[in-house]
């Protein structure tokens, strides 16, 4: 009897059980006649009534999985359903009040997706619903992404994180056909990700650009930095100093169009002019500049900062270009200004030693003079509103002056003279970039014993707090790391055209917006990684 209880028992659970495809199960067929059986004697018996059609079982379906993206989604609460693929007649549908907020969000993914774009107060079935939260609903970039009843909903608390909903949405069609139903709980781990792009040294079509953004953009990264001034060639049109502008180069109704670009895609783009430094294509046009020592000897790309018509040349430009970049951020350079990689600055350039006394006492060195130059030109900045960046070799420890506390510190050496270890910067309160050269440095050519970097070694053995080398930081200084950002350098321009560093930046630019979103050790191996990648955006 117990043997059959339990046998019973096994068989009733059966029916209830989850499909292991996760799809709907067939219903049982109904038992065959047996072959051979004998009928009654006596009248024939009235022919049988084909039996009711039983009710079709409700479909049962497998617990859902994370839907599959780069970077992968940070929360999935899984569920039991279809999911959601598009459909005909299905739309991207924004309400009639988040219009003028996201409008641009949705046409975008509706292209993508081939859908229909509706902006109504009323989802139908198989829509995507966009919409924007309350204020202070989550925190800055996050989105809900939500899966049920045939529909699809992401919200955010801004722009962007609908935008990353929708990044999320458009990558796990790609990858798997559909998205799975449950609930996607995701915001960025660091405030930026993003990619440093040399275009002094090299240039780079416009189109070429805006490619690398929308690249940047479905890996949910939002910072471009463009370094367009450097000894080789200045390449964006100026009006105020057309002599300095080089040939090929951006004219201002392509910056512009770049930017506009930029701003859809919720990407900020961060102009540098490199300065007291690498102006060696302003100092061609302007010699009475350049930097000489007590020999009369020109240092490379430097000029006198002892000079005000040279400040006053840098001024006019900064001033010139800062509305033609609305983003809120900008670089001010500061890096490898050659009078201090000299045994004794002050006796090589007395010029700039007199100067340096002259500003602050009679103990000032040429540092303090290359830290006042900074905090200058950062003060021609700051009434825009930008953030501040410059290189970490631009800030100095010891002198009389000293770099304003709102300069971010965009780390990237410790070989260079005056550089010192990141916990120099953490410790004194600075905010910290990580463009660390052992990982992050795409240098064209590998001079200097540079190496390519490759995505498997950043997705492997990099975060960001690793900021110098291999070795990370404590992670109580977390909170002052800001981000990373992959950096291509075109020291030997010609040694990869711009369809090799594409090819060559892909992977690694894929693999440092995981660990910039999310720091923790990855789900995915390597291998699972790549071959992701490789699907949602194959090489060419």
């Amino acid at each position: 009897m117990a043997t059959a209880t339990v046998a019973a028992l096994v068989t009733l659970a059966v029916p209830g059980c989850t499909a292991a495809s996760g799809g709907p199960r067939a219903p049982d067929a109904p038992a065959a006649p047996t072959s051979g059986a004998s009928t009654p004697a006596g009248p024939a018996a009235p022919s049988p009534q084909p039996p009711a059609a039983a009710p079709s079982p409700t479909p049962s379906y497998a617990l859902s999985t994370a839907p599959r993206t780069i970077p992968a989604v940070r929360e999935h609460v899984p569920a039991r359903g279809p999911g959601w693929k598009p459909a005909a007649g299905a739309r991207v549908v924004v309400a009639p009040g988040d219009r003028a907020a996201l409008s641009d969000e949705g046409r975008l993914l509706a292209g993508e997706l081939r859908m229909g774009y509706a902006e109504s107060a009323d989802p139908g079935p198989g829509d995507v619903h966009l919409s924007l939260g309350a204020k202070g609903s989550g925190s800055p970039e996050s989105y809900t992404l939500e899966v049920k009843d045939g529909r699809v909903r992401i919200t955010g608390p801004d722009e962007a994180g609908v935008f990353y909903g929708t990044r999320t949405l458009k990558q796990s069609v790609r990858a798997a056909g559909s998205a799975p139903e449950g609930t996607v709980r995701d915001g960025p781990a660091e405030p930026q990700r993003g990619l440093n792009l040399d275009i002094a040294r090299k240039h780079f079509t416009p189109d070429w650009i805006e490619d690398r953004l929308r690249e940047m953009a479905d890996l949910k990264l939002n910072q471009l930095g463009l370094h367009f001034s450097d000894d080789q060639a200045f390449r964006i049109e100026s009006d105020t100093h057309p002599e300095i502008v080089s040939t090929p180069h951006l004219t201002k109704a392509q910056v512009r169009g770049i930017t506009a670009l930029a701003a859809r895609l919720h990407i900020t783009v961060v102009p540098e002019i490199d300065s007291p430094g690498h102006l060696g294509a302003v100092l061609r046009a302007h010699p009475g500049l350049q930097l000489r020592d007590t020999q009369g000897r020109a240092v490379q790309g430097a000029v006198d900062i002892s000079d005000p018509a040279a400040a006053k040349l840098i001024d006019e430009l900064l001033r010139e270009y800062l509305p033609l970049f609305p983003g809120g951020a900008w670089h001010l350079g500061a890096d490898e200004y050659q009078a201090l990689v000299v045994r004794d600055p002050e006796a090589s350039f007395p010029q700039l030693a007199t100067a340096a006394r002259q500003r602050y006492g009679p103990t000032a060195r040429v540092q303090d003079l290359a830290t006042g130059w900074l905090d200058d030109r950062a003060d021609t900045v700051r009434p825009s509103g930008k953030a501040l960046k410059a290189w970490n070799d631009g800030f100095f420890t010891g002198g009389i002056a000293k770099a304003a506390d709102d300069l971010q510190v965009e780390y990237w050496t410790g070989k260079e003279i005056g550089a010192r270890p990141p916990l120099e910067y953490l410790r004194e309160g600075r905010k910290v970039v990580n463009l660390n050269d052992e990982y992050l440095y795409y240098v064209l050519g590998e001079p200097n014993q540079f190496t390519y970097p490759t995505g498997r070694r950043i997705y492997e053995q990099w975060t960001p707090l690793v900021l110098r080398g291999t070795a990370a930081v404590p992670a109580r200084y977390a909170d002052q790391i800001l981000g990373a950002r992959l950096a291509v350098w075109c020291d030997l321009s010609g040694a990869q055209t711009q369809a090799q560093v594409a090819a060559g930046i892909r992977l690694p630019l894929a693999a440092l917006s995981q660990k910039v979103w999310d720091a923790r050790t990855p789900a995915l191996p390597w291998t699972g990684f790549q071959s992701l990648a490789d699907r949602l955006d194959p090489p060419s």
